[in-house]
């Protein structure tokens, strides 16, 4: 029996709360775990530089409530990208790797979630992804020999657009610590990517999935691939949970979204988990129960 954890972007909460209102509010909204963000933001970016307490008080709120991380989502790396033409920001790239590692065994996080930009600001060049690649190389063996898995998502940016470009990827560095995740709405919203070959030849490679919708890129369009609601984009989520499930996939499914503009977070986050509820329902994927809170 397939048995899959669903959990919450943590952008898609409240700000303001203590970590143990947070880890609370996750557990009351029906959601095994929290993805936790390292954006390019300072206040994010500053994560990476906790201090051992910081740290401890986090585990803290965890284990109080019964809670858990999955995955860090590090797109830190849009602003430091690990290709840039600056060796500066290259070596920036690198340390801030480094750091996420050492937060990521701290915290008791598994996998750290990388975006797949060579660079983001700056033009791409044949020289931009030689310097991902080898850089990439670099960030992998940090990882393995800590035992952290680095998988790559699925972007908004046609350097890492499909699952099929990840697995060449993995042909240039051979690893068991570098696998990817598919973001379903990235993955739908390039015309040139069949998503279910995607996903069925490279479902050995899969070890987390986003849910998220998104609008497709046409000719005279560049896509929306944020804050679309559910339902109103192009991804047929029926479709690709059905495919999901008959190939077996048991790793964790983490639903992406943004309410910063929502009157009421709480309220479009519940609809979300809703909405999700009834296709697995439907479909007969079994949720990992939500653990009651620690006393």
């Amino acid at each position: 029996m397939t048995v899959n954890a669903v959990g919450i972007y943590e952008k898609a909460l409240p700000t303001g709360l203590t970590w143990e209102e947070t880890f609370e509010l996750v557990h009351d909204l029906g959601f095994n775990f929290l993805e936790f963000s390292v954006d390019e933001s300072d206040e994010r970016l500053a994560r990476l530089d906790w201090t051992q307490q910081e740290r401890a008080d986090f585990r803290n709120a965890m284990w109080k409530t019964g809670s858990r991380i999955n995955t860090l989502m590090l797109s830190g790396h849009r602003r430091f990208p690990l290709g840039s033409a600056d060796p500066a920001i290259r070596a920036k790239a690198l340390e801030m790797m480094e750091k996420a590692i050492d937060l990521a065994v701290d915290l008791g996080v598994r996998n750290i979630q990388m975006a797949g930009y060579d660079v983001y600001y700056e033009p791409k060049t044949e020289s931009s992804r030689e310097w991902f690649i080898e850089n990439l190389k670099t960030c992998v063996e940090m990882a393995a020999k800590k035992m952290v898995m680095l998988s790559i998502e699925t972007m908004d940016d046609p350097f890492l657009n499909s699952l099929s470009k990840v697995d060449y990827l993995k042909t240039q560095i051979h690893s068991p610590f570098l696998q990817a995740y598919p973001d379903v709405g990235n993955l739908t919203a390039w015309p040139e990517n069949d998503v279910a070959h995607e996903i069925e030849s490279n479902i050995d490679n899969i070890v987390a999935v986003h849910l998220k919708d998104t609008k497709p890129v046409t000719a005279d369009f560049p896509g929306q691939f944020k804050e679309v609601p559910f339902g109103d984009g192009t991804v047929d989520f029926e479709a690709v949970l059905r495919l999901f499930h008959r190939l077996g996939y048991n790793g964790s499914y983490t639903v992406e979204m943004w309410t910063s503009k929502a009157e009421d977070p709480i309220a479009e986050v519940k609809k979300a988990k809703a909405y999700f509820d009834d296709l697995f329902a439907r479909i007969g994927i079994i949720q990992e129960p939500v653990l009651s809170r620690a006393a």
